[in-house]
């Protein structure tokens, strides 16, 4: 389970990194109200993906996410879960 909460940390504070550099960006002028509000968005819809995988997760299925992410580590995958907050991915 340490894995788990491990790594959902490890991601949230990557996506959360990006809203922080959103913030920035829009203090200094490169972004409008509008966009940054729709990187808000994508933060969120990102969390939420995250939120799917390692979150509230008890028994087997821990188990099951817990060697997923095992396996991945050891192949070098990685999840672009901003990528998966992206709605124009979808279409």
């Amino acid at each position: 389970m340490a894995l788990i909460v491990g790594y959902h940390e490890a991601r949230l504070a990557d996506l959360l990194e990006r809203v922080r550099d959103g913030f920035a960006r829009y203090d200094a002028g490169e972004l409008d109200a509008f966009e940054l509000d729709e990187l808000i968005h994508r933060y969120k819809k990102a969390a939420r993906e995250l939120w799917k995988l390692c979150g509230n997760i008890t028994g087997s299925r821990a188990g099951i996410v817990a060697r997923t992410l095992e396996e991945m580590q050891e192949r070098g995958e990685a999840i672009d879960w901003w990528e998966r907050g992206n709605p124009e991915r979808r279409r």
